[in-house]
């Protein structure tokens, strides 16, 4: 596992290094079987699982308002499922909605633009359109990112999307 890309250790780091405690997540399959299963299971994190995006916007905009600084764990599909709640609450209303977004399909070391698979594809443009900041992570140098993401949310009231490429293991 060592030689592994990417890892949920790595990810974990980053969440603590931002101060995230709470995790607000619709298990996805590209991150549930190691990342979410890991944050279930660590006492430092209070996971609440949701049955639409949607309500995970909301929760994680409640959150803020409450001193709470929280991540939403979605697939690609759930971000274009939500993009409404996204649009109003997170980039009109100017909450750090800090999206942790699973790519489902994407090919490793493709850039998400260049996926054969088309909902891959679209999600990056769709963000840029939106004035959302994203940030693809698919080896554990990446990971490196997602502290600074977060916190550059958090500055600036607004929404981020970390993008994750590849199963974490």
């Amino acid at each position: 596992m060592a030689d592994y890309p990417l890892t949920a250790e790595a990810i974990k780091k980053e969440f603590k290094r931002a101060g995230i405690h709470f995790v607000v997540a619709l298990p996805d399959r590209v991150t549930s079987h190691y990342l979410l299963k890991g944050l279930l299971a660590d006492p430092e994190y209070k996971v609440v699982q949701v049955c639409k995006e949607d309500e995970g916007v909301s929760i994680c905009s409640g959150l803020h308002a409450a001193g709470k600084r929280s991540i939403l764990m979605m697939q690609y599909t759930g971000l274009l499922d939500s993009i409404n709640s996204i649009r109003g609450i997170g980039v009109e209303g100017r909450f750090p909605v800090c999206m942790v977004v699973g790519l489902l399909g994407k090919e490793p070391d493709v850039a998400p633009k260049q996926s054969k698979k088309y909902g891959v594809r679209i999600i990056e443009p769709i963000l840029d359109v939106m004035g959302i900041g994203h940030h693809l992570v698919e080896r554990d140098a990446d990971a490196k990112r997602i502290g600074p993401a977060i916190d550059k949310a958090f500055t600036e009231s607004f929404p981020v999307a970390i993008l994750i490429g590849r199963e974490p293991r």
